[in-house]
């Protein structure tokens, strides 16, 4: 069974028993994005930190970088994305995932917000 977490960045992660973690950006984020034209995803076998970026996307209004919310060692990327950076947009929590990872520690998740935490907190944004 999987639990699905949130960061005040707009970043969805799906936690799967194993310790694989999938991320990728909430529809609250998409929309505010506009069009997505281009995502550059992080090398299979990374290990990256806590807070350190691990991809960037673009869309036709800005550019915004995606940080690691727990220290992990990227596992798998969506490489449909590189071709069809639409599909964020069509299905940012599904198809438009970014990445999967094996997290450092998975108990560093439970810090993130829940879903009814994540919508309390876009709802304070106005």
């Amino acid at each position: 069974m999987s639990v699905t977490k949130y960061t005040e960045e707009h970043e969805w992660l799906k936690i799967e028993d194993d310790g694989v973690v999938t991320v990728g950006i909430t529809d609250f984020a998409q929309d505010h994005l506009g069009d997505l034209v281009y995502v550059q995803l992080p090398d299979v076998g990374n290990q990256v930190e806590k807070g350190e970026e691990v991809a960037v996307i673009e869309s036709v209004k800005t550019a915004s970088e995606i940080n690691m919310p727990v220290a992990g060692v990227i596992t798998e990327i969506n490489g449909l994305l590189a071709d069809e950076p639409g599909k964020i947009n069509e299905d940012p929590m599904g198809a438009g995932w970014f990445f999967k990872f094996q997290a450092s520690d998975v108990t560093e998740l439970e810090g993130l917000l829940d879903e009814a935490g994540y919508k309390a907190f876009v709802a304070s944004l106005g």
